[in-house]
């Protein structure tokens, strides 16, 4: 008895597993998922871009002439005004030209008062010489002896004359050379870099060597922040436009600022790879109301605000999908709205995208449910599919 109740129990439970197993295989297969209802929201599109703090106003003071430092009137980190007195070279050789060309010019002149006598004097027998030729008082060869004579007389002074201009220019140059060995401010500002010292000698640049860099003078009152967008945010960037930015050196803080500057070319690196290598475009942005602690050369972080949308239908940026469209061979971008538990695809017009949100300009209603993830699943769908909601966002 006991044996036909075991056997008759594993043929029960046999059964029941066959049943169980035919029932379960039977149910409709249905994916996972989150979904999220369509809503109304402000958005703002943002464009990062990393780059550092420079003044808008930024002077290499660099050697015109080569010479010894003797002295140094300002220190780094000083304030100047324009005009200010920078630094002086040695001028003994230069003061010798100045006035080795004032000697020359005296003597030349002193030339021109004689050669200029002479003329005078030459240019008398010549006219003598006509009037006695005129009366055959004195020969042919007479007349155009003095003629000659006098002719080379106004040679000379002419000849005299030039080479009084050619020392002029030569004590011009020589007095530009002198006034190059003093340096002063050329605008208001604060010497950032001071590259010098006392008895170092400076040179001018050449073709291949760039000449000797004395300081740099930069006016930060207007601070500005240069950073490197991609060739494919740029062309959404305009002068005018709002940003905030960033400096590593306060964390805390957030700087405002305007674009003031879009770079019409790319911008060229050295070693590059490759022409085909992505490219950049320097934006200015000018910072409003900087601290002043702010200085040239920190490290910064700007986001450009190149649209904002108020009260319009947004969904989560990953609820858009790719999905082929057979017929016309392309891509068309859409999203999964629920219906009575299932998904169908919907192709949507995009607007502008926000941090993590998607301006919907047409495609969906206010209040529609849309499969917002995860990405697996949205692999997975197809129309009519069946799911399972994972969790649903509740409206404010």
């Amino acid at each position: 008895m006991k044996k036909k109740i075991i056997i008759g129990s594993i043929f029960i439970v046999v059964i029941a597993l066959i049943i169980f197993f035919n029932l379960r295989a039977n149910r409709e297969r249905s994916i996972k998922v989150k979904v999220e209802k369509v809503k109304r929201e402000n958005l703002t599109s943002i464009i990062s871009a990393s780059g550092e703090v420079k003044p808008r106003k930024n002077v290499e003071i660099s050697a015109h002439i080569p010479g010894r430092v003797v002295k140094i009137g300002v220190k780094e980190g000083q304030y100047v005004k324009k005009g200010d007195f920078l630094l002086k070279l040695d001028s003994t050789q230069y003061e010798a030209n100045v006035e080795r060309d004032k000697a020359t010019i005296a003597s030349l002149q002193a030339d021109l008062i004689q050669a200029e006598a002479r003329l005078k004097r030459d240019k008398l027998a010549y006219e003598r010489a006509k009037s006695l030729h005129k009366e055959q008082l004195i020969s042919d060869e007479q007349l155009e002896n003095a003629k000659t004579q006098y002719e080379i007389s106004l040679a000379n002074v002419e000849a005299i004359k030039h080479r009084i201009e050619q020392a002029k220019a030569s004590l011009q140059s020589s007095l530009d050379n002198l006034n190059k060995t003093t340096y002063y401010s050329p605008i208001d500002g604060v010497i950032t870099s001071l590259r010098i010292e006392e008895g170092e000698v400076v040179i001018t640049g050449t073709m291949n060597n760039p000449g000797t860099v004395l300081m740099t003078i930069a006016d930060l009152s207007i601070m500005e922040v240069e950073v490197e967008v991609d060739e494919t945010d740029v062309v959404n960037v305009k002068v005018g436009q709002e940003a905030e930015v960033r400096v590593d050196a306060f964390p805390d803080l957030i700087i405002k600022g305007k674009v003031t500057e879009v770079g019409s070319s790319a911008l060229v690196k050295l070693g590059a790879a490759s022409v085909e290598e992505a490219k950049d475009f320097k934006v200015v942005i000018t910072l409003i109301d900087p601290p002043k602690e702010l200085k040239p050369g920190l490290s910064a972080t700007a986001d450009i605000i190149v649209a904002r949308r108020e009260n319009v239908l947004a969904v989560p940026i990953s609820a858009l999908v790719l999905r082929e469209d057979k017929e016309k061979k392309k891509e068309i971008e859409g999203i999964y709205i629920v219906k009575n538990g299932r998904a169908y695809f919907q192709p949507v017009e995009k607007g502008i995208m926000g941090e993590m949100k998607v301006e919907i300009k047409s495609g969906l209603k206010e209040g529609q449910e849309v499969v917002v993830g995860p990405y697996s699943a949205l692999r997975e769908l197809k129309d009519g599919i069946l799911l399972k909601i994972e969790k649903k966002s509740e409206e404010k």
